[in-house]
């Protein structure tokens, strides 16, 4: 899952274009068919979604988001509130997650989850779940990761470094900007013509490609769209009021939007490390997909927080896209114990956040 919505500060890709007669790291690797073959096998094996799963983890994560947050808006003394506040923010951080679950379900997979989520979560927090349909596929495009069409990537470990510390810290404004995408410019896009369009390709979906533009919705996703872009604005109109009236206070208001930016910057960190971002733009096979993206499996504890809903899988996620986060696990040990020492599949694993961080880091140093 990307962060935030296309963002209005392009990131410098002068650093990323690959020099002259070299070809692309991607057109390098070819395709690793023992790797391919097992997780074919996995993905018929682990492909059925358990709605309880579902329905269980989404209603705590709600029940825990929202309590915790009550209690940080509340709270007199600055330790409870701080305390609250950050359970609050990856108990949120957890709901909102499932969006990327919602992007990847086939209809009636768990029924009833997609309608329930946006009511729960994607409404409440305005990241209604067309945010990512119809967008995230693309990203699993065979030939569209890593390219140009690729909405959610960007060759990161190729550019300046500044950009590193520029792209985690514009999450900061995300709970602003859907205020006012939501709260102001959806109901001005009624009557302004010509601002429709702009708000559905710029500011309809979570995507970190500056240069991706989203296409018009159709037919019954058009429908879905409209429906849940208007749940949305009602909602954040309501907050502008009642902000403005004084039934929520600019300390609560303050206070909502830090939990929800702490989100924003959490996933835009775990965003950074989901995949190594050495592609220069050119197609690439699937094991280089793979071996470009990231997993950091157990024993480490923290990717539960901070990479949730199977997000700390990512990688195998890249080449199991439909099995459901619960079974990620499961498939990640069948392969580790299946595939032969040399096989493309034990290189995607990584032990911790720093670590991943420092190595793109390094990378945005080199000299090109």
């Amino acid at each position: 899952m990307a962060t935030h919505m296309h963002s209005s500060i392009a990131l410098d890709r002068s650093g990323a274009e690959a020099p002259a007669n070299v070809p692309p790291r991607g057109a390098k690797i070819a395709d690793d068919k023992a790797m391919l073959r097992a997780a074919a096998e996995m993905a018929r094996d682990l492909a059925a979604h358990n709605p309880a799963i579902y329905w269980g983890d989404l209603i705590a994560s709600v029940v825990i988001g929202y309590g915790a947050l009550i209690v940080a808006v509340m709270a007199q003394g600055w330790a409870i509130g701080l305390t609250a506040g950050l359970i609050s923010a990856l108990a949120l951080y957890r709901a909102v997650s499932f969006i990327h679950e919602i992007s990847h379900m086939k209809p009636g997979n768990v029924p009833g989850f997609r309608i329930g989520w946006n009511l729960l979560v994607g409404i409440p927090l305005m990241v209604p779940s067309f945010m990512y349909e119809d967008v995230h596929v693309h990203h699993h495009a065979r030939t569209k990761y890593g390219t140009v069409e690729d909405p959610e990537y960007l060759p990161l470990a190729l550019m300046k470094p500044w950009t590193l510390p520029m792209f985690v810290l514009v999450a900061v404004l995300a709970p602003v900007g859907l205020l006012i995408r939501y709260g102001i410019l959806a109901p001005l896009s009624l009557v302004v013509p010509g601002l429709r369009k702009f708000v559905v390709e710029r500011y309809s979906g979570l995507v970190i490609n500056p240069a991706y533009r989203r296409r018009m919705p159709e037919g019954r996703f058009r429908t879905e769209w409209l429906a849940m872009e208007t749940g949305a604005s009602i909602w954040a109109i309501a907050v502008i009021a009642m902000v403005v009236t004084g039934v929520i206070s600019l300390k609560a208001l303050a206070i909502i939007l830090a939990v929800v930016a702490v989100t924003t910057v959490t996933n835009q960190i775990r965003t950074l490390v989901a995949h190594l971002w050495e592609n220069e733009g050119e197609p690439m096979t699937v094991t280089a997909q793979y071996l470009d993206s990231v997993n950091v499996p157990p024993p480490a504890l923290l990717p539960a927080l901070w990479a949730p809903v199977g997000l700390r899988y990512h990688a195998l996620h890249h080449l199991l896209p439909s099995v459901p986060y619960h079974n990620l696990a499961a498939a990640h040990r069948r392969l580790i114990a299946t595939l032969e020492a040399d096989s493309p599949y034990h290189k995607g694993n990584y032990k911790s956040l720093p670590w991943l961080v420092g190595k793109i880091a390094r990378s945005t140093m080199v000299v090109r």
